[in-house]
């Protein structure tokens, strides 16, 4: 009886054997940790990789020794098409090429403008690539970026992906540039960055990556830049605030003040009145005080709202300034307005879908901004000026 009941349990743990006929070692992989897309001629593309480099840290921590080896090296190929100059990379080298842990993406400028939508194609077809990598368009030529080498990061791979986090420019991964060029609007945008000038005393390529501003695409083609205060002003405009510092100086005020936004809320409402498309822009913030050069004694209501007042026009100023670039130069809806149109009024925004870049620079926007000043500080009065110096009504 017992060899019965053992007869389909010895089969049931065979079945549940997991096999490892697929497995493959890491060491057998080469580690792709980011990739730059750069035109070669007319007809090719050239496809640079940052692989990883598993042995530079075996003996101890990267920073043990002043000669250390480099944690990373690059390799180019061209190709056709991205598929094509990947088989030749994997041609040339001894591991198996693997894009799973890849964050960063990056275009270089020409080939932005001659268009990305084969590259994203690629992407976002082929099983590896992941839908969260950051996205970046470079001054120049991409592959640049990735022989880069940084003094706080391991790699330059690792500087951009942390000036993502940082929040302080557009943040967009592979999934969210899928949407955009699929979407009514037919643009998109993608953050933009160059390379920093090094010391005086220090190698040419010992330096970083850095944002410039937002790179803006029509058809999927690059058509323009924005700077980076007009950066800000879309971020402010697609409610994306996070992580800023605002100055602002305020009119018969000598000094200027700083402050961080702690709560940013953005609306934006759609309107058809006689025939006429309006978009409303709502803006509400509340800001923290963290630097007061003015003699003004922040903690009295009235001298408190002056700077509010401050605060609302600077911002106002800057998200008028985005709009009429994107409006009147760019003629490019990166703000989503027509998507806020086709769900309130989805028969009319179906009458003008295929027009859209002739309708949205016609769109009469009105911009509302509250500015709030909640919390001045630790110090009451201005720091390093007599109190009989300070202004207080």
């Amino acid at each position: 009886m017992k060899k019965i009941i053992l007869i389909p349990l010895s089969l049931l743990c065979i079945l549940m054997q997991s096999g490892c006929w697929d497995r493959i070692e890491i060491n057998d992989l080469a580690i792709i940790t980011a990739v730059a897309f750069d035109k070669a001629s007319e007809k090719e593309i050239e496809l640079s990789a940052q692989v990883f480099i598993p042995r530079s840290f075996s003996g101890g921590t990267a920073s043990s020794s002043s000669n250390k080896s480099p944690v990373t090296l690059s390799r180019t190929t061209k190709g056709v098409n991205v598929a094509d100059a990947l088989s030749k990379m994997q041609a040339n080298l001894p591991r198996k090429v693997f894009w799973g842990h890849c964050k960063i993406y990056i275009y270089g400028e020409e080939l932005a403008k001659e268009g990305i939508t084969e590259l994203v194609d690629f992407l976002t077809r082929h099983p590896e690539p992941r839908n969260r990598a950051y996205m970046y368009v470079s001054k120049g030529k991409a592959k640049e970026m990735l022989s880069l080498t940084p003094t706080l990061e391991i790699n330059s791979a690792e500087v951009v992906r942390k000036l993502s986090g940082l929040d302080v420019g557009m943040k967009v991964t592979l999934l969210e540039l899928q949407k955009m060029l699929e979407g009514n609007e037919k643009t998109a945008v993608l953050p933009m960055i160059s390379i920093m000038k090094p010391e005086k005393a220090a190698q040419p390529m010992k330096t970083n990556p850095y944002l410039i501003g937002t790179a803006v695409f029509k058809d999927g083609k690059m058509s323009g830049l924005l700077s980076e205060r007009y950066t800000r002003g879309a971020m402010w405009i697609r409610n994306e605030i996070a992580s800023t510092t605002v100055t602002v100086k305020a009119k018969s005020v000598r000094g200027f003040v700083s402050l961080n936004p702690i709560r940013e809320v953005t609306k934006l409402i759609p309107k058809i009145e006689n025939g006429k498309w309006k978009m409303l822009v709502e803006v509400e913030t509340e800001g923290d005080l963290i630097q007061n050069g003015t003699n003004l004694d922040l903690t009295v209501p009235k001298l408190m709202k002056i700077m509010e007042n401050a605060l609302r026009d600077d911002i106002e100023t800057r998200i008028k300034g985005t709009l009429a670039m994107a409006q009147k130069e760019l003629k490019a809806d990166i703000f989503d307005f027509a998507t806020h149109f086709r769900r309130k009024y989805p028969r009319e925004f179906a009458a003008v879908k295929d027009k859209w870049e002739q309708v949205f620079p016609k769109v009469e926007v009105e911009v509302v901004v509250k500015a709030y000043i909640r919390r001045p500080g630790l110090s009451t009065i201005p720091g390093g000026i007599p109190e009989s110096e300070v202004r207080k009504k």
